[in-house]
């Protein structure tokens, strides 16, 4: 509501009832341990010293998560059981305390600009839909956001409003004493992703790479001093299912993968079931609307090798040459590679200019990856390395059989010779077969659909590759 935004809001002192928290007080949480998935969940352990009286008695819990999953809540402690619980997020606000107080007796103080001179009346609050409606003795009053100084006076907090998100739970305890209380929940709005920064070295074909942790907390708390695990892997959760097909339609030409080959190695860290464990080093404090960052690896001189790659989707005459894809490519395995699983996350790789300076040159995107995989990332689109290619003939040898000849120019307009993977897709979209009948240079076939020549191309040069294929439907 617009008319509050300006008007202050303030308490009679004194007047809070016992049942009311005190916006003031510290830190209510106790021994934190907080485990972190991919995709913003999360499981808090919250250990709190209690003192239960005899039989049943209201405990509540403030500082929970502001996004707390009720239905999730376990409750332990010696001696004691659960009976009810409730989850109060009606948080202490302007607006709240405004809503709660239809019905009820406040007091406005005006402040006359010119001469100073404060004015109390109490009023009813009849109604707070777009605007405060207000009775005052036999008027009607509109409380207006007219930038006069008006104060309204509240006598009480509403017993319902909460200053932090607090959990109630209603317990039976057979004695009276100060216990331990577990109390345990998943949450939404916290979560973690992976951050790479990798020094790419073209001259010495290696990298450097940094990995960071980046927490995210936007669950309306901040959890103090915590013990923080983070899980590497993607939990299941219900979803909408498609119906299958088998209706082959266009589809654009498909780009090589990041993850080249999956690797087969077990990376030294503990696992929770299919997922890996990720712990901080020390107890952290995770505050609220707060992204932090934490170091998990960092390894340099890896073997890299940069080559450039270019998908034609089918047999298509390309009117203007295109950029290929310059690509890095290098290995998360313990020998010559990174040494460890790799969360999914973002790889932002940087190249120092002739000044020393690193230089951002491009990111690329990378899923959970084993340990032992070979990655291939896509920095950007080569400046000087185009490819173009042209259908030479396309001739219907019978019914079901077509012969297409294809020739594909690759240039090179760097000072060094370059490598290049032509890959040539589209060999399953409509037919049933596709053969290659001649060729200018021997290529591995990928899969059903496609195929790849590696290309050496000179130093300021150009190479043609040619090839024919037959087609039966």
């Amino acid at each position: 509501m617009r008319a509050l935004t300006a008007i202050g809001l303030a308490l009679i002192a004194g007047a809070v009832p016992a049942a009311a928290q005190d916006p003031a007080a510290g830190n209510a949480q106790g021994q934190l341990s907080v485990t972190i998935y991919n995709g913003g969940q999360a499981l808090v352990q919250d250990i709190r010293r209690i003192a239960f009286p005899t039989g049943r008695s209201r405990q509540e819990f403030p500082d929970v998560s502001a996004q707390i999953r009720p239905q999730t809540v376990s409750f332990a402690a010696d001696g004691t059981a659960i009976v009810e619980q409730n989850f109060d997020y009606d948080l202490l606000s302007p607006n709240a305390l405004m809503q709660k107080a239809v019905g009820e007796t406040v007091t406005l103080l005006r402040i006359n600009p010119a001469t100073g001179v404060e004015t109390r009346e109490r009023a009813k609050v009849l109604a707070v839909n777009g605007g405060v409606v207000l009775q005052i003795g036999p008027r009607i009053e509109i409380l207006r956001d007219d930038g006069l100084p008006v104060r309204v006076i509240f006598d009480k907090i509403p017993p319902n409003l909460r200053a932090k998100p607090t959990l109630s739970i209603t317990v039976d305890s057979k004695g009276a004493a100060t216990r331990a209380a577990t109390l345990s929940y998943l949450t939404g709005g916290l979560g973690w992703s992976a951050d790479y920064v990798s020094l790419y070295d073209e001259k010495a074909g290696t990298i450097d790479v940094q990995g960071w942790v980046t927490l995210t907390n936007n669950t309306g708390t901040t959890f103090d001093n915590a013990r923080t695990l983070l899980v590497a892997g993607t939990p299941s959760a219900r979803g909408l299912s498609g119906y299958g097909s088998s209706y082959r339609s266009y589809r654009p030409a498909p780009q090589q993968g990041e993850l080249r080959r999956a690797g087969t190695e077990t990376a030294p860290r503990e696992q929770l079931g299919d997922y890996y464990l990720y712990p901080l080093a020390e107890r952290t404090t995770i505050a609220n609307a707060q992204t932090k960052q934490v170091s998990f690896l960092d390894v340099a001189r890896v073997p890299a090798q940069k080559i450039y790659e270019f998908t034609l989707g089918g047999f298509d005459n390309m009117t203007d040459p295109r950029s290929a894809a310059s690509v890095i490519k290098f290995s998360s395995s313990a020998q010559g590679g990174l040494g460890d699983a790799l969360p999914a996350g973002t790889v932002r790789f940087y190249q120092r200019d002739l000044r020393g300076d690193p230089q951002f040159i491009g990111e690329s995107r990378i899923d959970h990856t084993p340990m032992g995989s070979e990655l291939g990332l896509k920095t950007g689109d080569a400046f000087d390395v185009k490819v173009k290619a042209t259908v030479v003939s396309r001739e219907r040898v019978s019914d079901r059989v077509w012969r297409t000849s294809m020739s594909y120019l690759v240039t090179n307009a760097r000072s060094q010779p370059v490598t290049l993977d032509l890959m040539q897709r589209g060999l399953d979209w409509y037919w049933d077969e596709t053969r290659i009948l001649k060729e200018s240079r021997k290529s591995d076939r990928l899969d059903a659909d496609g195929t790849r020549w590696r290309v050496e191309v000179p130093a300021n040069g150009e190479v043609t590759v040619t090839a024919t294929f037959e087609t039966r439907y």
